[in-house]
């Protein structure tokens, strides 16, 4: 009887795992550090961190600004709602133009996402966690700005009063800073998961952010600019997320003059109905996208 043929095992010296089974809120805890990691470059090579760190200290130096012309004796030069409102939209629109494929394109040229979902995730666990390390990497971009203005200022205050005077004009700029990384987060993200192209995820959130800016701002100048009283000047920045979030702060309260009209009427309660809108569909669509790219 001829002898059948026997397998041979090889030990390649692979190390079995013999630890604790992490669940489904570990990874998409991981997830989401690793994700924060990559908007700011950390882990990744030197090209990977010029857009941020430049951002950053792009978004800074007016607060060191103020800092060294408050020491001087001089008022503080701008306020914390209204913290260089145009330099604000050009570098949010760079870092998010330049991060937000980052996050989400890679995979999706890649074709990992099947190996994501063959873990212990739902559906919506992926776009969670890229969504929460974004707005969390623009918080950093937005409020750490507001707190070097802050302590510049307080730094020269002679008196107790003057501090509890700064601090008061300061919670309104971080919940309006709040706002700015929790829409243009999910609006980024969205604008991004349409490819997995990187370039052409990147040109579509810049183009797009800035083509929605332009347009706000020639239709507000078209009726009249920021003074105008008309119904047409006073909902035209409903068109631009940027000017959505400045209409939502002088609804609240703010009376700086911003990117939108300052005589918002009764039209102030729209800007809050369309923000909310615009990040819900914004949300909606990125679940949406990734629960059909999670079929595919």
């Amino acid at each position: 009887m001829p002898e059948q043929a026997a397998g041979v095992i090889h030990d390649l010296g692979y190390r079995s795992y013999d630890g604790p089974r992490l669940g489904r809120a570990q990874i998409v805890r991981a997830l989401t550090l690793h994700s924060f990691r990559s908007a700011w470059g950390i882990g990744r090579g030197v090209k990977a961190k010029i857009v941020p760190i430049l951002a950053f200290i792009v978004m800074c130096l007016p607060g060191f600004v103020n800092a060294f012309a408050v020491n001087r004796g001089n008022a503080r030069l701008f306020g914390y709602d209204v913290y260089t409102p145009q330099l604000r939209v050009l570098v949010v629109t760079i870092f998010l133009a330049a991060q937000a494929p980052e996050l989400v394109s890679r995979d999706l040229r890649s074709r990992v996402l099947p190996l994501y979902f063959s873990r212990p995730l739902r559906r919506g666990d992926y776009p969670l966690a890229k969504y929460i390390a974004l707005t969390a990497a623009l918080l950093i971009l937005i409020e750490i700005p507001l707190l070097i203005l802050y302590v510049g200022t307080i730094a020269s205050a002679k008196n107790s009063h003057g501090v509890w005077e700064e601090t008061r004009a300061l919670i309104p700029g971080l919940g309006l800073g709040v706002l700015w990384a929790v829409l243009m987060a999910a609006i980024a993200l969205v604008l991004a998961s349409f490819t997995g192209r990187r370039a052409y995820a990147t040109g579509i959130v810049a183009i797009t952010c800035f083509l929605l800016w332009t347009l706000s701002e020639l239709l507000i100048n078209a009726e009249g600019g920021l003074t105008a009283t008309t119904t047409a000047a006073r909902i035209v920045g409903v068109f631009s997320p940027f000017t959505v979030i400045d209409g939502v702060r002088i609804w609240l309260g703010g009376t700086n003059q911003g990117l939108d009209p300052t005589n918002l009427g009764h039209f102030g309660p729209l800007y809050g109905v369309v923000a909310v809108v615009m990040l819900a569909a914004s949300l909606g669509g990125l679940a949406a996208r990734y629960r059909k790219a999670s079929q595919a």
